[in-house]
C-alpha cells in the first residue's frame, strides 16, 4: 500500500490552540480523509497521531502549559 491508497494522506499537520479540542479527521480535510471523528489529546504532549489514519498532530507554540 502506498501513501496516497492510505485514508490520510497527511504526514503531519500543525495547529494551534485555536483548532483545539483537536478533532481527526479536521474540518478542512476532505473525503481522502474520511474515518470516523475522534477526538486526540494534544494539551499535555504537544503531539498526537491519529489511530485511524496515523496523521500526526504538532501544537504550534507548546509551552507545556495549555491545562490552565
Amino acid at each position: 500500500m502506498t501513501m496516497n491508497d492510505q485514508a490520510c494522506a497527511d504526514d503531519w499537520v500543525e495547529i494551534t490552540g485555536e483548532d483545539l479540542p483537536l478533532a481527526c479527521p479536521m474540518s478542512h480535510q476532505g473525503i481522502q480523509h474520511a474515518h470516523p471523528r475522534v477526538y486526540l489529546p494534544i494539551e499535555k504532549s504537544g503531539k498526537a497521531t491519529c489511530y485511524y489514519c496515523g496523521t500526526l498532530y504538532v501544537l504550534k507554540d507548546f509551552s507545556g502549559k495549555m491545562d490552565e
